[in-house]
């Protein structure tokens, strides 16, 4: 699968006459809860030539987008954003953005680009907006998948990751860890709750198809109490981050000038 997606980076530069800089799998794969059937996400960013930049039209208006999004297949789901669309919303600190930055799994990484994000995530970390983004994750998928006495039982990772997350980021005040194994071992001691989700996990990756079951009341016991609790930990915070425009700026224009 490995070559299958290298070709199709190699295509996408063609086709719409960019360079990719960087491109990562993301979603279950990348967080270490595939199914059998999971399809590979792969998401890159990409740069074009210094005249599509030097144009009175801005990127991301009409014509100019600044996303590059193939069709999906059931194998295969792959899109990527712009280089300049990439660094702003770096600058708001986009925790799927983030993600990618700590990917394991790397399909290809080009120049100094990336590694000099990720030197500045500190400076653009806002523990505000990515304990929502989490927290909100976590409440929209427990109401549409776990809340009833029988559940979708497979999607209790969809909402213990993002609760994971959360509490990482009250824990250490940084970004988590893209890893679910990771979280769960660092956050979660020793004890019957660890035991009922390391029992789910091991299920998972060995390819069982287990869905709508009776719910696990330590699970949602602990989902639901923490939801209630991070929620007023996000409101208690005030915090505020210095604008980092200029630095990334500067990145965008010596990454134009080393791929050009």
């Amino acid at each position: 699968m490995h070559e299958i997606i290298q070709q199709k980076l190699v295509e996408i530069e063609k086709k719409h006459e960019v360079k990719i800089l960087y491109a990562v799998e993301s979603g279950s794969r990348a967080w270490g809860f595939p199914s059998k059937d999971s399809n590979w996400d792969v998401r890159f960013i990409y740069i074009h030539p210094p005249e599509w930049y030097l144009a009175i039209d801005p990127q991301g208006i009409g014509e100019k987008r600044d996303v590059i999004e193939e069709p999906i297949n059931d194998l295969l789901d792959i899109s990527g954003w712009e280089i300049t669309k990439a660094l702003r919303l770096f600058r708001k600190n986009n925790p799927p953005l983030v993600e990618w930055l700590r990917s394991d799994i790397i399909y290809y990484q080009k120049y100094a680009f990336v590694d000099t994000m990720r030197s500045l995530e500190s400076d653009v970390f806002y523990p505000n907006s990515m304990l929502y983004h989490y927290l909100n994750m976590a409440k929209n998928n427990y109401r549409e998948y776990l809340s009833g006495s029988e559940v979708k039982i497979k999607k209790y990772f969809y909402v213990l990751r993002p609760i994971l997350a959360c509490k990482w980021i009250e824990k250490y005040n940084m970004a988590p860890p893209i890893g679910f194994q990771e979280l769960l071992e660092d956050i979660v001691p020793e004890s019957e709750l660890k035991n009922e989700v390391n029992q789910l996990l091991r299920r998972k990756l060995a390819g069982d198809e287990f869905d709508i079951e009776p719910r696990i009341d330590v699970i949602n016991n602990f989902v639901e109490y923490e939801m209630e609790r991070l929620e007023e930990y996000a409101k208690s915070l005030n915090i505020t981050v210095e604008d980092s425009t200029e630095i990334l700026n500067k990145l965008f224009r010596d990454t134009l000038q080393e791929d050009y």
